[in-house]
């Protein structure tokens, strides 16, 4: 059974991935806390603490970095945390002896560094962090030449699992505790995708022999906030309760790399948000 290294196991994604991979390969996961660990067949957990010596005594087949630290606005309090979690535990990884031996490289990171469509134009120190990691893998992907990279750029996000504070999650718990959305506008358009789009992703990468690359993970078209509230208020009984603050035009201009070959995103439309909400 082939082995793949992954990190952020804890998050929303890194959840999802290990779930649906540890089904087809043996998964060791890099954490920082033993609170979160769920047993589950083939997964391997791996203390940060002893990463340097599961590297050198393993191969791995793939290595997939989910590990993100995420404020949209920051304090100086999280800068240490944001740096282990964006720069430092990717850059140890890559600078290991026996990373050269791995196939494949996968790296997720955020459509916030091109932020309104310029590129290298981040919109938060997370999304600078976030940059930085990303020129950090030009440098080895000269380096370790036989390993092939990917860096995987998202917009919003949403799916099972999904506890954190992001305006989906919120959509949904609101609505079950009949509680008011507050939206930032009534013209909000967002480009958000299933994470179930984003496993399909990952599981063609790994599976097929796609050319290194940096490549856009996105919806074919963005969705109107206000507009999927009024569908879905429509066709339920119970209702979504919001207000929103203004009637500007909130829709970002998103630099777009190019799209994985033979992957479409098949679970992220209108109706499947419908759905995320309601159930």
């Amino acid at each position: 059974m082939k082995k793949i290294l992954l990190t952020g196991s804890n998050g929303f994604i890194g959840s999802n991935l290990l779930e649906e991979l540890s089904k087809k390969y043996k998964i060791y996961c890099v954490i920082r806390s033993k609170k979160k660990i769920i047993n589950k067949q083939n997964v391997v957990y791996i203390n940060s603490n002893d990463l340097k010596y599961n590297l050198e005594i393993n191969k791995f087949y793939s290595i997939i970095h989910c590990a993100t630290h995420y404020k949209k606005t920051h304090s100086i309090k999280d800068i240490d945390q944001m740096i282990n979690s964006n720069i430092h535990l990717g850059n140890l990884i890559l600078e290991n002896k026996n990373t050269k031996y791995c196939k494949k490289f996968i790296n997720f990171t955020t459509v916030w560094e091109n932020y309104n469509g310029l590129k290298n134009n981040p919109f938060n120190l997370y999304s600078a962090y976030k940059l930085a990691f990303s020129k950090i893998l030009q440098f080895y992907i000269k380096k370790l030449n036989k390993v092939k990279f990917y860096n995987l750029y998202l917009s919003e996000t949403f799916g099972k699992n999904d506890n954190r504070k992001k305006l989906f999650s919120t959509l949904k718990e609101n609505y079950k505790k009949q509680k008011t959305l507050i939206i930032v506008s009534k013209n909000l358009k967002i480009n958000v995708l299933n994470v179930v789009d984003i496993i399909s992703a990952v599981n063609i990468l790994l599976k097929r022999n796609i050319k290194p690359n940096n490549y856009s993970l996105l919806n074919t078209k963005d969705i109107d906030i206000l507009n999927l509230i009024k569908l879905f208020n429509k066709q339920n009984k119970n209702k979504i309760i919001y207000k929103y603050n203004s009637s500007k035009l909130i829709k970002e201009k998103l630099f777009k790399y190019k799209k994985i070959p033979g992957w479409k995103p098949d679970n992220s439309s209108l109706k499947d948000l419908l759905n995320y909400i309601k159930n």
